[in-house]
């Protein structure tokens, strides 16, 4: 799961992709239309890697939330839609994806996103595992 490149700006919708650097920003492109458009150093931009959810113990990675929802679900999407659903429904599901999670700092807001990104990037391709580096072994 690489989600380093994948970013979250501020005032756009959906989810961008990292294209390209240039002096002024970036170029990204719309995971789900696929349209590509310029992003500037003064637009709030963050890297889903850099995420963390609030949990009673310190942080936990988006990274780890995405990989404990796509374990419950079995590699499919979410079977309701988060934008849709309320708080209670939303809290009793992110409850059993990360149970340890603080009541008090996460919102539903917050929740929703996190579901909705998740739809997004599973039906991307962009939650498959990577695959483990080969180790080779030279004989001597």
């Amino acid at each position: 799961m690489q989600l380093q490149n994948i970013l979250v700006i501020s005032g756009k919708p959906d989810l961008n992709e990292l294209v390209s650097r240039n002096r002024g920003g970036a170029i990204v492109e719309n995971i789900v239309t696929g349209q590509r458009m310029p992003v500037f150093q003064n637009d709030r931009i963050s890297a889903l890697a850099e995420i963390r959810i609030y949990t009673n113990s310190g942080e936990t990675p988006l990274e780890d939330v995405f990989k404990n929802i796509k374990a419950k679900q079995d590699s499919k999407p979410i079977d309701f839609d988060p934008k849709k659903a309320d708080g209670k429904m939303l809290f009793d599901y992110f409850g059993q994806i990360l149970p340890d999670y603080d009541t008090e700092r996460v919102h539903a807001s917050d929740v929703k996103k996190v579901l909705h990104w998740y739809n997004i990037l599973l039906a991307a391709g962009k939650l498959e595992d990577e695959p483990a580096e080969e180790t080779t072994t030279e004989s001597k």
